[in-house]
């Protein structure tokens, strides 16, 4: 009921405006939130380098229904590409693109054409990037994007949602040598009849997706912070003889920081999805919805003083 509510919360503009001249509600975004520029994009993937750490980068927003906001979209990731390259940070940085932000609602082909310029940029400045998935209405176009863009480029990550009652089909489907996926368990609310509505059940599914994922020959890349998940995942590694650079971790930025710097001190590979950019209300309320233990937090945000 509570995700529901914050998930319904997250579409109203009033309650955007709410938070968005709450006293401090901007510091606390700033716990999930790099920055909003690709300067503190960069320099959150620098600091994380220098723990050890992995990066992916995303730029937040993805409402676009015009072909100039796609273009506009595509323009940041390139300069942000370029900015990883000059600052050495190619080989630990990746990107993440979101195709609603590029176009897909607006045309298919469109999305397409601006993710395709943002992964030629990324090979040529030494990393990948990898395709976000949204709700179950654009999984089918999601997936067919992705299949194209790996004939030419394929590194590029697939993501897959543990929800959804089709996934350890996917997960068997795409596991195939070199298919980088990552599995999570989603953040949409979504009706019954696509997606399962329990924890227990999604918990259930989604290590059935990682056996799936580790019996392949792919790269799986398990976002969770779910510490019971972890130890799952690890021990699946294990039983299917995968080494640690097999695999990676992901975990969000600001959530369980000392978890991901202990996954990495102990040889796995551990990246943080680092979201940045002025369009945040949206994912902070998803976060939420999947954390809501976030939300006291939150509120108490909105009525105290800076």
């Amino acid at each position: 009921m509570l995700r529901s509510v914050i998930l319904a919360a997250a579409r109203s503009s009033k309650i955007e405006r709410l938070v968005g001249t709450a006293p401090v509600s901007r510091s606390l975004v700033r716990r999930y939130v790099a920055g909003e520029t690709t300067a503190d994009a960069v320099a959150a993937a620098r600091s994380l380098a220098a723990d050890g750490l992995l990066a992916t980068l995303d730029h937040l927003g993805e409402d676009t229904v015009v072909a100039d906001q796609a273009r506009a979209t595509r323009d940041e990731y390139l300069r942000l590409l370029e900015a990883l390259e000059a600052e050495g940070l190619s080989k630990t940085t990746e990107v993440s693109v979101k195709l609603s932000a590029v176009g897909q609602r607006v045309d298919a082909e469109l999305a397409y054409d601006m993710a395709n310029e943002i992964c030629t940029a990324a090979a040529g400045s030494g990393t990948t990037v990898t395709i976000d998935m949204e709700d179950h209405t654009v999984t089918d176009s999601t997936l067919e994007i992705v299949s194209r863009l790996r004939e030419d480029f394929p590194s590029t990550g697939a993501v897959l949602q543990a929800y959804l009652r089709r996934t350890e089909d996917d997960c068997k489907s795409l596991a195939g040598a070199g298919s980088r996926i990552r599995l999570c368990k989603g953040a949409y609310k979504e009706p019954e009849s696509v997606a399962y509505q329990r924890r227990l059940d999604v918990d259930r599914s989604y290590v059935r997706c990682v056996n799936a994922l580790m019996a392949g020959d792919g790269y799986p890349m398990l976002a969770t912070h779910d510490p019971r998940l972890v130890e799952i995942a690890i021990d699946r590694s294990r039983w299917f003889d995968r080494e640690p650079d097999s695999f990676e971790f992901q975990m969000l930025f600001g959530i369980r920081t000392a978890e991901q710097l202990r996954l990495a001190a102990e040889g796995y590979r551990m990246r943080v999805y680092v979201p940045y950019g002025d369009q945040w209300y949206g994912y902070l309320m998803r976060r939420m919805a999947e954390r809501p233990a976030n939300v006291a937090v939150f509120a108490r945000s909105l009525w105290t003083r800076s």
